[in-house]
């Protein structure tokens, strides 16, 4: 005899709720877990590919572990330390950035710009502002990174859980559908492969095009020359994930840096828009289309809801679990709203869902 619906809402409730106990206590110590976990799954469908075709498993992770472990090395050597560089030059630059167009706007638009103006004073203080706290910001956050993940964990903890993690990922998968309560199994196997589609197409389809996107601004903008370029394309790239956000933040930085730098020379200032222009026709037309697809069902506002609410609950840790939990959250939400809709309580005592029934006539 299956439990009431009551006694089963009570028990999932506990569940929850001892789930963010754990999470609110065990945040840094479940770190490298979780990292580890995100690593495994997003490399799941690598590893499943290499073994159809004809590696084992094991052979696969193995593949998989030495390509990631240079990719790391590469990253860590050469391009990492270049991007801190270009970081903190670039808030270094924004008062002497700021100057400039303190003097631009004065030639061309004198009545607002008289010594003591708002305009004048703002540009001024923004200026100094970027410079003193922007490198701070940089630091401070590269000296978090450094304490909340602890060089152990980042790079000892977290691969080995990834790498035990992806051979046992199918297993893993297998024993966990075992103990889903029988009366609920279809429900929740549905449930979970709707999670697993949005999540699939969010973060490998959605991570693909920012690293695509975002090697693209980078070389394209280094090529043309543009002065923090490369820094410039890293952030676009990682704002891809929200729709517009990182080609409108990358290109009106990469086209500001481009008036001063390139004043007087507009071929080069037309190049670097038309680089996002370029960048963002191949994001809607072929990227997107083909690695994320048409929809994944969750919107921007939601993602950036769910990361603002777990990352001020939990900090870095519920930064990492948003995504996953805003993606389950959402497909439940659809579930019980097509219930809903099929529901007594949507349509009514008649049959057809009119609200007059019989009488109607």
């Amino acid at each position: 005899m299956a439990l009431p619906v009551r006694d089963q809402l009570k028990y999932w409730g506990i569940a929850a709720a001892v789930f963010s106990v754990v999470l609110w206590f065990l945040g840094d110590v479940l770190l490298p877990f979780v990292l580890g976990g995100a690593i495994a799954y997003c490399l799941d469908p690598v590893a499943d590919w290499l073994e159809r075709v004809g590696l084992s498993r094991g052979a696969a992770t193995a593949l998989i572990t030495v390509g990631t472990l240079l990719l790391f090395i590469i990253m860590t050597l050469a391009v990492i330390p270049l991007l801190i560089q270009q970081a903190i030059a670039l808030f270094e630059f924004a008062p002497q950035l700021f100057r400039d167009l303190r003097s631009f706007l004065t030639e061309r638009f004198p009545n607002i710009m008289d010594e003591g103006s708002i305009v004048h004073s703002t540009l001024i203080d923004l200026g100094e502002t970027i410079k003193q706290k922007g490198g701070q910001l940089i630091q401070a956050a590269l000296a978090s990174v450094g304490s909340i993940l602890n060089l152990v964990t980042l790079f000892l903890i977290t691969p080995v859980v990834s790498v035990y993690l992806l051979v046992d990922w199918d297993r893993m998968v297998a024993r966990i559908d075992e103990l889903v309560p029988l009366d609920h199994k279809p429900v929740v196997r549905h449930l979970a492969s709707e999670v697993d589609r949005v999540l699939a197409g969010f973060i490998r389809g959605m991570g693909s095009v920012s690293i695509i996107l975002g090697t693209y601004y980078a070389v394209a903008l280094w090529v043309v020359g543009l002065q923090f370029g490369p820094v410039v394309g890293v952030i676009a790239g990682m704002l891809t994930f929200i729709p517009y956000v990182g080609a409108i933040v990358g290109g009106v930085l990469a086209v500001g840096l481009a008036l001063f730098q390139f004043w007087g020379e507009w071929w080069w200032i037309v190049a670097v828009y038309a680089i996002f222009q370029s960048g963002q026709f191949v994001e809607g037309n072929i990227l997107t289309p083909n690695l994320v697809g048409s929809s994944v069902g969750l919107h921007p506002v939601w993602l950036l809801l769910a990361l603002s609410v777990f990352g001020s609950l939990f900090g870095f840790i519920g930064l990492l679990v948003a995504v996953p939990l805003a993606a389950a959250l959402g497909v439940i939400a659809r579930f019980l709203i097509q219930q809903y809709k099929g529901s007594r309580l949507f349509l009514g005592l008649s049959s057809n869902g009119s609200f007059f029934g019989d009488d109607e006539e």
